[in-house]
């Protein structure tokens, strides 16, 4: 069926600033055929306009309601792909912008094999957060399988500017490049890619670099592939984490971080490297965790619990000598000292993280919290009211620290401030926690 047509009426839409209507003409569409990735891009694009439009034109304004998104992460759980893909779309229509999300519909598209559709989400990833390698490599994923090979190796190449040391990256870069330079010596004499590689083992390898998806027995025959290879380079790192990848997948969290353990001692100086095998570490304690609750071994547990959070702490705080300038981690490590109650160590991390101008209010919002825990309702206050600025005050962060603002207000016996912060709430979400028995007692 031709759309043309359609798309045209979308776009004509668009252009006179008619939002909603090219919006739901664009859905119209994706609900006849999921796999039109004219439309899928044509969606996000007015998605992101309108968007900007609102509030000062800011980029993302964000929005209370995740109900849909849960709901989409249910479906894709259950395997119903279409009640997914519906939900998720759902969401990014009021925050167009969330790169998660973004990637999460991504997959769900590639899941129901609607590959153009993937691909479409993944450039707009790429346009949005062209520093998220992993959106940058999905989409070179993406391209590959359309057979846009020059394209695939564009993205894996802004993949690796983002990340220099991404092993999937430089991998499919390798290959791609070579697979290229193939085409453009032989493309009067030979047709396809895979007559252009003598080697089989490369072939194979360009052709699952195009799907995200392998099967158990396909992980095994890597796995069996790599083993082999590593038989021979034993002190490989590179090697190492390939074979990782493929006992990961094989949920074999154990034998995964032995591999990342071992690169570890090769690239030492790799945060990466250490934040995965922090990750595999936490896996393997959960799950022990979670064997001694089904024990009923509470102590256990308890004992296990104290292990993973001291070894989270530990990690992150290699990680952030490594980077100290890393704004994120800095937060992360100061949510982790806050959760153990060393508030001035947390005040620490996230004060020199305030300035950081992606995640600068973020870490206002963290740094209000720790004041608060340590009866410094002034600054508490201050740092709350700069982390809502910008905010449209309805999304969930804004709405913790309105309450947040209005029990300082109640601490101090400001009936008047209090009532008028979590009235702010009520009047957007009234089943937000006791936001309802208090406008009750204030009346």
């Amino acid at each position: 069926m031709d759309y043309s047509k359609h798309i045209q009426k979308a776009e004509e839409a668009a252009r006179r600033r008619n939002y909603d209507f090219a919006v739901e003409l664009y859905q119209q569409l994706l609900e006849l055929d999921p796999d039109q990735g004219e439309a899928r891009a044509g969606l996000r694009r007015v998605l992101r306009t309108r968007a900007e439009t609102k509030k000062g034109g800011r980029f993302l304004r964000a929005l209370s309601g995740a109900g849909p998104l849960a709901m989409a992460k249910t479906m894709r759980k259950a395997g119903k792909i279409e009640a997914c893909l519906k939900s998720a779309e759902q969401y990014l229509a009021n925050n167009p912008m969330d790169v998660d999300a973004n990637l999460f519909l991504g997959d769900a598209l590639e899941a129901g094999e609607y590959y153009k559709s993937a691909a479409a989400v993944y450039e707009f990833i790429a346009e949005i957060a062209p520093k998220n390698p992993e959106g940058l490599k999905r989409a070179g994923a993406m391209m590959y399988q359309l057979g846009e090979h020059a394209h695939a190796l564009e993205y894996y190449e802004r993949a690796l500017e983002a990340d220099p040391r991404d092993q999937e990256a430089l991998k499919q870069r390798k290959n791609l490049a070579a697979e290229t330079a193939l085409t453009t010596r032989n493309s009067a004499h030979v047709g396809h890619s895979r007559e252009q590689i003598k080697n089989k083992d490369q072939a194979r390898s360009l052709e699952q670099a195009g799907r995200m998806h392998r099967t158990d027995d396909e992980w095994r025959e890597e796995l069996a592939r790599l083993e082999e290879r590593f038989a021979d380079a034993p002190n490989e790192p590179d090697l190492m984490i390939a074979m990782a990848d493929a006992h990961e997948k094989l949920r074999d969290a154990e034998a995964a971080f032995d591999l990342i353990d071992r690169a570890c001692q090769y690239r030492r100086d790799s945060v990466e490297l250490q934040g995965r095998r922090a990750k595999l570490q936490e896996k393997m304690l959960k799950k022990q965790i979670s064997r001694a609750d089904r024990a009923g071994d509470t102590q256990k547990a308890n004992q296990l619990e104290a292990e993973l959070l001291d070894m989270q702490v530990t990690t992150l705080k290699e990680q952030v000598s490594m980077r100290p300038g890393d704004a994120g981690l800095r937060i992360k490590l100061g949510q982790y000292f806050f959760k153990i109650e060393e508030y001035d160590a947390a005040v620490g991390e996230f004060q020199k993280a305030v300035e950081d101008p992606r995640l600068g209010r973020e870490a206002s919002f963290h740094l209000g919290g720790a004041f608060q825990k340590k009866g410094f309702a002034d600054l508490a206050k201050k740092n709350y009211e700069r982390a809502m600025e910008g905010s449209s005050g309805s999304d969930e962060r804004s709405k913790e620290i309105l309450y947040n603002l209005g029990s300082i207000a109640e601490g101090q016996g400001q009936v008047d401030e209090a009532r008028a912060l979590f009235a702010r709430i009520f009047e957007i979400d009234i089943s937000y926690r006791d936001v309802a028995t208090k406008m009750e007692q204030y009346k």
